[in-house]
């Protein structure tokens, strides 16, 4: 029966998005395009979904986004309904261009810690693209780190090659040891896509008739929020680039020695 309500739950989402999504993106670019010409300066909005995770958010993740080289920016924070005191210590930052917004109600996620992890954060971020005003969004997790040239490489390369999706590589560390990751292929039925990792995106903000899709763990592929996203772009035609720089960092999970799946498992049995 699970894999009966999966299905339907998979084909309806995925009708939805084909017959809108590449539309809109149309209808977009129509309206907006002119201005990511004009204005070399542009408002960047980095937008973070968080989840009880307070300290390292003031401690570390937005003391180095306000380190930017590029200045225009601002920092929409997101909680999950949060249950600790992430609101009260993201209130004590005097910088106005930080702004924290808390769900009334969290995301609805699968039980299963193996499901969950393909698309926890996802009712914040979508709420993120309403409250943002930036023309172009980047994402993160609320433990990266983004290096000073992060905002100022991406805008850069985008303006110069015209792209409405860039990326770039980044450096991670799973037990013990660095490594720099680069783009690579997310779809196994289309293996010359290359792009790169979530903690280097940013895309135009028009791009934001593309939600996260909540159900994408229900398919049988691309089963993280991210890679679902990343095949509609693919499908509707965005227009993506990648830079070959080193522009962040994805450290462990604390309490654990490594990133992503492996760090949600472990944290998941402590």
């Amino acid at each position: 029966m699970k894999l009966i309500i999966n299905f339907f739950i998979v084909l309806t989402v995925s009708l939805k998005f084909l017959f809108i999504e590449y539309f809109l993106l149309v209808l977009q670019r129509l309206v907006h395009s002119k201005k990511y010409t004009k204005n070399k300066t542009p408002l960047v909005s980095i937008i973070i979904a968080t989840y009880n995770r307070g300290d390292i958010l003031v401690s570390r993740t937005i003391p180095h986004i306000l380190l930017q080289d590029y200045k225009n920016i601002e920092i929409i924070v997101i909680g999950d309904k949060c249950k600790d005191n992430t609101p009260n210590l993201i209130k004590k930052i005097s910088d106005k261009r930080v702004k924290f917004y808390d769900l009334k109600v969290r995301g609805k996620y699968p039980k299963s810690i193996i499901d969950r992890w393909f698309v926890q954060g996802t009712k914040p971020r979508n709420m993120g693209m309403k409250y943002a005003m930036g023309d172009w969004y980047v994402w993160m997790s609320d433990d990266d780190i983004l290096y000073p040239n992060h905002i100022s490489t991406l805008l850069e390369y985008a303006q110069s090659n015209d792209l409405e999706f860039v990326t770039a590589n980044y450096q991670e560390e799973r037990e013990g040891k660095v490594n720099i990751v680069k783009a690579q292929s997310y779809d196994k039925n289309h293996p010359d896509f290359l792009i790169g990792g979530m903690p280097s995106w940013m895309y135009r903000s028009y791009l934001k008739t593309f939600k996260w899709n909540i159900h994408s763990w229900r398919k049988k592929y691309n089963r993280p929020v991210d890679f679902d996203l990343l095949g509609r772009f693919r499908f509707c035609g965005v227009i993506m680039g990648h830079t070959d720089k080193v522009i962040a960092s994805v450290p462990p999970v604390f309490g654990t020695n490594t990133v992503g799946y492996e760090a949600a498992l472990i944290a998941d049995k402590d």
